[in-house]
Order: structure tokens, then C-alpha cells, then sequence
């Protein structure tokens, strides 16, 4: 089993940055595809940015260029540092890890990002 806590989610404003952070625990973990997800008030969950193995990545179009996923085999940790943020960025962040048969099965409890204007 895969174990996910994510932190860094806070208040900021309009044009400023965040950093957060996802814990993971279990086997593999150098192997697992790991992504972060969003959802905001009444909206669907939407991707944010998946770091498939070391060195690929991709972004959904809203956030290229201003936020970047990161890896550390060695922490086990998934970072996402965010910056440029914008009240559209406004939402509850998830990390997840992807099994081998390709579901989305492991999730943390989420970290709320509030961006003002």
C-alpha cells in the first residue's frame, strides 16, 4: 500500500508562489508514476502536472510555465512549486500515485491553495 500526505497549502496573494510538498510511503516509489491533482468548489478534478518518471513530466496548459513538479528518490518526496499564482488557481490540491495496472488508486487528504486577488 501506498500512504500520501500532502503539505504547503496556505493564503497568498495574486502573483505569489507556494511550494507543496507530498510524503509518500510504501514500495516502488521511484517506480510509480506520481501526479498532482485539483478540484475547486463545484468544479471536476483536473490534472496539474504528472512526473512519470525522473525527468518526464507534463502540465496541464493552464499552469506550464509557472509551476513545476519535482521528484527526490531518496526523500521520497513530489513537490510542486507554484508560482505566478492566480485566483483561478484557487483549489483543493491532490497528490496521487498511479499503479501498475494504470488506475489512479492512491490519493492524500489534499491541501487547500487560496489565492487572492
Amino acid at each position: 500500500q501506498v500512504l500520501l500526505v500532502e503539505s504547503g497549502g496556505g493564503l497568498v496573494q495574486a502573483g505569489g508562489s507556494l511550494r507543496l510538498s507530498c510524503a509518500a510511503s510504501g514500495p516502488t516509489f521511484s517506480e510509480m508514476p506520481m501526479g498532482w491533482f485539483r478540484q475547486a468548489p463545484g468544479k471536476e478534478r483536473e490534472f496539474v502536472a504528472i512526473n512519470w518518471s525522473g525527468d518526464i513530466t507534463n502540465y496541464a496548459t493552464s499552469v506550464r510555465g509557472r509551476f513545476t513538479i519535482s521528484r527526490d528518490n531518496v526523500k521520497r518526496t513530489l513537490d510542486l512549486q507554484m508560482t505566478s499564482l492566480q485566483p483561478e488557481d484557487t483549489a483543493i490540491y491532490f497528490c496521487a500515485a498511479q499503479k501498475s495496472d494504470g488506475r489512479w488508486d492512491y490519493w492524500g487528504q489534499g491541501t487547500q491553495v487560496t489565492v487572492s486577488s
